[in-house]
This record gives C-alpha cells, structure tokens and sequence, in this order.
C-alpha cells in the first residue's frame, strides 16, 4: 500500500484465463502498492493461470493464490476474496479485474478515499471519469443499468456497475453474505445494495475504464439480460422495503 496508508491491504483478482495478463498486473500493482498482498482467486483455468499464480506465490510473499474446482462465477469469487480478507485480518480489501481495464494506477486515489469512506469506487461517471475504447453498445447498457440503480435503490452513486472498488474489512463482517442472489454480472451492484443496508458510506473517485488488452471479454448476452431482471427484482424490494438491514 501507499506510504502514510494505514493498515493492510489486500488486492483480490479473479481469474479465468488470464495467463496472458497476470504476472504484468501484479506487477503494476505492487508498483503502485508496493506493501500489498496480491490474492489470485482463479477457477480452474485451462490456460494454466492457476499454475503461474502458484509459481509467482512461491517467489513472493506478497502473492497468494486460491484454486477453485471450475468456472463459478465473478460473484463467488469476490465474496471468497472478502472472506480470506476477514480471516486474515485485512484492514481494506480493494478488487479489481485481471484484463488492465482497471489500471492500477488508481489504487492510491481509492485508498486515499478510504480515510473518510467505507467503499470507494473508481467510477467512469463521475467527473474526471471516462472509457477508452470500449464499445459503444457496451457503454450504452452500462449507462442504462447505472439509471435503473439510480432510480430504484437510490445509493447516492453514479457508477454501481464496475468492478474497482476498495472495502473497509471491518464494514463486510456486517454485510450479509448469505442474502446475496446474484452470481453473474449483478452482482456488483447488489454486493453495494448490501454494503449500504450495512450502514457503509459510499464514495466515488475518476477512473478511466479502459478496454481489455488481451484477450476476450466474457460478457454474454444471456448472463446480461438475466442480471438486469435479478436488478429489477432486488430493486422493487428495496422500494417497497422488504430488503431492510437487520
């Protein structure tokens, strides 16, 4: 972590088939955070990510690796990296994605938000914020999802949607994993939903989404359209109030 950061970090990447772009990731990241710990959460891949990970581990303190049976979701995954944060004994868990669309450049912006937030989100809609070379189509829905969330859980955030964001460990001991629905692409907007009903306080900094470097996206048709129906389902609960903090 950044020099005058207090307590420890963790940077959780999940991967699948990311061999391409891992190693140079973690690399960028320690270049930014150099006192971080780097956790690898990867789902079998055939590409041999899960192997140079290991490789990389056995190198480097700092580098640790959790090898899942098979391809189980971006949601699982993020939920076992906060879990090993809380074990561990993290002070601020901060996620990322492995194909370079969250430029580690902006770790120390989101840890600096950390003194007065609870999650810090590197947002593309805020200003200052933006995307680079990312489809125009693609941009479209992710706008359009952001003003679903806008209107129906009302959290006070421009950009729900992505993935970069930093979280107070101590904060996730009270959200409520077990009442998490989403596996597939809503779930970052419901694990915020979450946050919030945990009495977190949200915040944004600018970031500049920018489009994968290697590789192929993994975005779906049929995984988006049955994530927008999961957000419109925990949406009209949370506006008739059946999604309450216990």
């Amino acid at each position: 972590m950044q020099a005058g950061t207090p307590g420890r970090l963790l940077v959780s990447v999940a991967t699948y088939n990311e061999r391409e772009n891992i190693a140079r990731l973690i690399a960028e990241i320690h270049s930014h955070a150099p006192q971080a710990d780097v956790l690898v959460v990867d789902d079998n891949s055939p590409d041999g990510t899960g192997r140079l990970v290991a490789d990389l581990a056995a190198a480097d303190h700092r580098i640790h690796a959790l090898h899942r049976p098979g391809k189980l979701g971006l949601g699982t995954a993020i939920i076992a990296a906060m879990k090993y944060a809380i074990a561990h004994g993290y002070d601020f868990v901060l996620n990322m994605d492995a194909d370079f669309s969250h430029p580690p450049r902006y770790i120390p912006a989101l840890l600096a938000g950390m003194a007065t937030k609870d999650v810090m989100i590197g947002s593309r809609y805020v200003p200052g914020g933006g995307t680079e070379n990312w489809p125009k189509a693609r941009e479209a829905i992710s706008r359009a999802v952001n003003l679903v969330v806008r209107t129906f859980f009302r959290m006070g955030v421009r950009d729900a949607s992505g993935a970069y964001r930093c979280y107070r460990v101590s904060k996730l001991r009270e959200v409520r994993f077990d009442r998490v629905v989403s596996r597939g692409y809503s779930f970052q907007q419901e694990m915020l939903y979450r946050c919030r009903l945990a009495g977190c306080r949200l915040g944004e900094t600018p970031i500049i989404f920018e489009n994968r470097r290697h590789g192929k996206s993994k975005v779906n048709v049929r995984e988006s359209v049955r994530s927008m129906g999961t957000i419109l389902y925990l949406g009209l609960r949370a506006m008739i109030g059946l999604e309450k903090r216990d």
